[in-house]
């Protein structure tokens, strides 16, 4: 396996438009690490640069020591997993995890074993004399893994590997991955827009957008500690909720949003008073109450057996509230909220930036 490193690097388009600017990381010998965020960020473009797919304009790619600006694909000893599965329709699924591997003229007995290998891990010995059409969508995401296995390669870079699968076998399939990795104990670059997804399979965590790379963090930290208001809202499922307003004194420390007033913890310091702002808190860190705190009238309510969504407003932004179990609750009910000291954010309106450690 090997060291990836990335130095300032740029990625930019005939007209001035730039995919990606000055990227930095460093991902470690053995790692998993997965570049996540919105359509157009700039991640795959970057994950490109790496396997030689896309030229680089600036700044460099070193793999295992070597710089590989100038390096094909087909030498940077990389394997890469991309969403469509590219598999040979008339080769079975044993030519195919072999192929690449008859090219380079490796001997037939190291194929055989290195394929039979791959089929084991992987939980599809069966299935080496069927084609890709005789197989199941996640069947053929696993040969596709196979075929990269098969190769042994320094890093695996992987490219929304499971955007064609369903629902539940999306969730299989992370997991099959993750268990991949424990394995092979492999360097790993992972691409997704899923952010459950990079937190649930990520050692560490890329955020970009716009091109740039907002904070480079362990699953735990990202969701505790982020950096920039996108970050925050990006990272976390349902989304964190945000209103603008500013820290006012009202008989106690509370935040004015509009006609809104909601009412502070005791306890919590501001970083600043009376200045615009953005106050952030998740849908799991709102507490209802009997009485007390501030009211929200329940707009929609989604009952989910072990936790219910209560979509409210404040003011007049919708914000959404995360309650453990069923409540007894209705459309138009107004519920008694309260935040949580040690979980409330506070951003800067105008750049955005996190005001609060």
């Amino acid at each position: 396996m090997a060291r990836v490193v990335l130095e300032q690097v740029t990625k930019e388009y005939p007209g001035g438009v730039v995919a990606a600017a000055d990227v930095n990381l460093d991902v470690a010998d053995g790692e998993f690490v997965v570049l996540v965020g919105p359509s157009g960020c700039g991640k795959s473009t970057t994950l490109r640069m790496v396997a030689g797919l896309e030229s680089i304009t600036h700044g460099s790619v070193s793999i295992g020591g070597r710089i590989v600006n100038d390096i094909e694909p087909r030498d940077r000893d990389i394997a890469m997993v991309f969403q469509s599965y590219a598999l040979y329709p008339h080769m079975s699924v044993r030519d195919n995890m072999a192929f690449g591997l008859k090219l380079r003229g490796m001997p037939r007995s190291e194929i055989a074993t290195r394929v039979s290998d791959a089929a084991k891990v992987l939980g599809i010995g069966e299935l080496l004399e069927r084609k890709p059409r005789a197989l199941s969508g996640g069947q053929r995401q696993r040969v596709a893994l196979g075929r990269a296995i098969v190769r042994d390669p320094a890093v695996f870079l992987f490219d929304e590997p499971l955007s064609n699968l369903d629902a539940k076998m999306r969730v299989q399939m992370r997991t099959e991955i993750s268990r991949l990795h424990h394995h092979l104990k492999a360097t790993m670059i992972y691409v997704t827009h899923d952010q459950v997804e990079a937190m649930t399979m990520g050692q560490r965590i890329v955020v970009m957008e716009g091109g740039k790379v907002q904070q480079v963090d362990t699953p735990l930290n990202l969701y505790a500690k982020p950096v920039n208001r996108f970050v925050a809202g990006f990272i976390g499922s349902p989304a964190m909720n945000f209103l603008e307003g500013e820290i006012v004194q009202d008989g106690g420390l509370a935040f004015r949003s509009g006609n809104a007033l909601v009412p502070l913890p005791e306890g919590w310091s501001p970083p600043r008073h009376d200045e615009p702002a953005v106050l952030g808190f998740r849908p799991e860190h709102v507490d209802l109450v009997s009485t007390g705190g501030f009211a929200a009238p329940v707009q929609v309510l989604e009952p989910l057996g072990n936790e219910t969504l209560l979509y409210t407003e404040i003011g007049e932004t919708p914000v959404t509230v995360r309650a453990p179990g069923m409540i007894e609750a209705a459309v138009d009910d107004q519920v008694h909220l309260t935040l949580r000291r040690d979980d409330i954010h506070l951003f800067d309106l105008a750049t955005g930036a996190a005001l609060t450690a």
